[in-house]
């Protein structure tokens, strides 16, 4: 029944209750009254996620933070609630309730239950969409900069973001290297949230819109986070081909995505693997999934790069 606690943790996230104990424990009447809610029903939410260290009740039947709870306010650094309402939101809450048919059929319920592809959905939502790419930044601000200084950048290098959302991990690498000249390749409505004025250079950075199956920006560097585990093989070889064809001579193409170790031990990999499976045509993959890919794309695995993250840097480069 664990799907119960990620249903506790989103409603005191839709709430904001973290932070109305920012100033330290409420009775559990007068925080409800602050957020909104019925003081019994909140009260046993609460409680549910104190078994797990997400806040605590004290003999008086308070409610305070814990360091763990601390991630759910809106107003401190690599928040989490907008991951959380991403990540427990219906557009994934809801095909997750259906892995049945998935297993049995090969095929996501996603579109049964939306009327349209998760992507189509998101373009067409505006509120939907501002909760993925609010919640994706949320999730990849704290990984970023590990990232960005897990690979050695070459001094002067033109380094393209395919599907780089708002441009957090850009950002990253173009603080980090300040010879770096960074290109945003994104949707139009996507990119109108963009990030990368926050690097105080916007000579450094250019935006490109387009759509990554059938084009690339010219580039040394490509870097793709969290894209590939979208998609099925075809559609994964069709964006690799576009880099493949874009990059220089020189150049490298950077998968930046979960990469499946083998064995039984737990993997948070195989946990986002079924998120993928139940709502889009992805899935995550093993190193030589990676390799075959890279094959069919005209590129060759090089090496596999650990991050300090759940993430790890796939090194692909260009095949004669």
């Amino acid at each position: 029944m664990g799907y119960l606690f990620s249903a506790a943790l989103r409603a005191v996230a839709a709430l904001n209750v973290a932070d109305h104990l920012a100033q330290g424990p409420r009775p559990v009447a007068d925080l409800a009254e602050a957020v909104g809610a019925d003081p019994l029903n909140l009260s046993r939410a609460l409680r549910l996620l104190a078994t797990r260290g997400i806040f605590a009740e004290d003999d008086a039947g308070r409610f305070a933070l814990t360091p763990t709870a601390e991630l759910l306010r809106t107003d401190v650094p690599s928040s989490f609630r907008a991951a959380i309402l991403m990540l427990t939101d219906r557009t994934f809450w809801q095909p997750a309730g259906e892995l049945e048919e998935t297993v049995r059929t090969g095929t996501s319920p996603f579109e049964r239950l939306f009327g349209m592809p998760f992507f189509d959905h998101f373009a067409r939502d505006a509120d939907t969409a501002a909760i993925f790419h609010v919640g994706m930044a949320s999730m990849s601000d704290p990984e970023n900069p590990l990232i960005a200084r897990a690979y050695d950048f070459p001094p002067t290098a033109v380094v393209v973001d395919v599907g780089g959302g708002h441009g957090g991990l850009l950002l990253a690498v173009l603080r980090d290297h300040p010879g770096l000249h960074g290109v945003l390749f994104e949707q139009p409505h996507v990119l109108r949230e963009h990030r990368l004025g926050e690097l105080g250079a916007d000579h450094r950075w250019d935006l490109a819109t387009g759509d990554f199956f059938t084009e690339a920006p010219p580039g040394d560097l490509y870097l793709i986070k969290r894209i590939l585990h979208d998609w099925d093989d075809e559609q994964c070889v069709r964006i690799l081909r576009q880099c493949r064809r874009a990059v220089s001579d020189h150049g490298r193409v950077l998968v930046i995505d979960a990469v499946i170790p083998p064995g039984n031990d737990p993997d948070p990999g195989k946990l986002i693997d079924i998120l993928m499976m139940t709502s889009l045509t992805g899935r995550e993959r093993t190193h030589t999934e990676f390799d075959t890919l890279f094959t069919r794309a005209g590129l060759r695995l090089a090496r596999v790069i650990p991050t300090d993250t759940r993430l790890s840097i796939v090194e692909g480069v260009p095949t004669t």
